[in-house]
């Protein structure tokens, strides 16, 4: 099934879900030592495995993070070369102030704000069906 492709359609469809939970990123060289199961997201870079997982998770296995982050899932499935729905999305965030770290997955897209602007973040997303 593809994707949605229409920007206005994507927008007007977007029905943000707000994860329950705190979720932090870290990088490592190595990711043996994680579960499978633990890991939301990874990402291999020059630099390290950047990998996203529940703060508590990160916590159990003492590793370091700075920013502590709400996951909102936008629920509309947007197409991988939907042009302009991370920008709209980073757009009305920008506007309270509000900094997103954006993975898109196959079927959506994942939204991490900091966890003090979540309440507001949901509002601005919810906006754009009408929320």
């Amino acid at each position: 099934m593809a994707g949605e492709t229409n920007l206005n359609v994507l927008l007007k469809s977007l029905k943000p879900s707000l994860n329950v939970g705190c979720f932090v990123f870290i990088s490592l060289k190595d990711i043996t030592q994680i579960p499978r199961e633990d890991i939301l997201f990874e990402f291999k870079e020059a630099e390290g495995i950047t990998v996203i997982l529940t703060k508590e998770k990160a916590d159990e296995f003492n590793f370091k993070y700075e920013f502590v982050s709400s996951w909102i899932t936008l629920t509309v499935h947007s197409a991988l070369d939907a042009v302009g729905l991370t920008a709209a999305v980073a757009t009305a965030l920008t506007k309270y102030n509000i900094s997103c770290n954006v993975v898109a997955a196959y079927f959506h897209d994942h939204i991490f704000v900091s966890t003090k602007d979540t309440d507001r973040a949901m509002e601005v997303l919810g906006e754009f069906s009408g929320k």
